[in-house]
């Protein structure tokens, strides 16, 4: 599969964690048409939540989103990993993934996703590395827009840099709606301008979450809150100007009760489906 997207558009998802899974087996919610899973958080797991795991994906639509690529790392690429990954991914029928354009490593693990510069030096690295990754796995991946806080050497704009890494790698895209408006206070630049020069076509499918509001220029990705107003609005200026896509909620702490997540879930169908019938790109 090129694009995740073609696989249908009006899809909603969950990133699944662990705390309801059991819920998710026992009740599958009508509201998830697939989830997202971190790889690296499964890959070796055996036992009882590995059996969890299975059930899941033998029942349920699953997609993988990495954490520990590193694919913006002057560190060789961890090609045995990407391996292991392929593995994981067909044993599991896992159709698809993405990752971050970012990096973690640095003669080591770094436990935390840093900036690439946005130089193009750098797009020359990333997309080649990127392009590896897909010969490896035998299908495109998508890289998502990250949240950051510093611009180590920037060159170019965040938008320019992220478009340039992408055609050159020939890859879709992730795109992740709350990264563009909490950098798009953090660093003062227009969310709507950067969300339409999003190459369209490429997008896979995107993620949605909440962020800590540290002060009124300062917010942080913290995937701990619910979901804004203004980024549910953004997410529906996004269909009108690209059609459809899947949509998946990110929620990784403060995990209030599932039925409060599918409440988001639902909402996501809702402007899905206030979408769908104008099943254009609009200019």
């Amino acid at each position: 599969m090129t694009n995740y997207r073609s696989a249908g558009a009006c899809r909603a998802g969950l990133g699944l964690r662990r705390a309801f899974l059991p819920e998710v087996l026992a009740n599958p919610p009508s509201q998830v048409d697939f989830y997202e899973v971190a790889p690296e958080n499964w890959m070796t797991i055996g036992g009882k939540l590995g059996k969890q795991f299975r059930a899941v994906t033998e029942r349920h639509e699953v997609v993988c989103h990495g954490l520990s690529l590193s694919i913006g790392s002057c560190d060789p690429l961890d090609e045995a990993f990407v391996y292991q990954l392929k593995a994981f991914m067909a044993e599991h029928g896992i159709r698809f993934y993405s990752e971050h354009l970012s990096y973690c490593s640095h003669k080591g693990h770094l436990y935390d996703l840093m900036p690439i510069p946005f130089t193009e030096e750098a797009v020359t690295h990333v997309a080649a590395r990127i392009r590896r990754v897909q010969d490896i796995l035998e299908h495109k991946i998508a890289m998502e827009n990250v949240s950051y806080y510093a611009t180590p050497g920037q060159e170019m704009s965040e938008i320019d840099f992220f478009n340039a890494v992408v055609a050159e790698a020939d890859c879709n895209v992730l795109i992740d709606i709350n990264n563009i408006y909490v950098n798009s206070v953090n660093h003062a630049y227009d969310a709507l301008a950067y969300l339409r020069a999003i190459p369209g076509e490429r997008i896979a499918y995107a993620h949605v979450a909440g962020h800590y509001v540290e002060a009124e220029d300062f917010l942080v990705d913290t995937h701990g809150a619910p979901v804004i107003d203004p980024v549910w609005r953004m997410l529906e200026i996004a269909y009108q100007e690209f059609g459809v896509f899947p949509t998946l909620l990110e929620r990784d702490f403060n995990l209030p009760p599932l039925s409060e997540l599918l409440q988001e879930v639902d909402t996501i169908r809702s402007l899905q489906r206030q979408a769908e019938p104008a099943d254009l790109i609009f200019a």
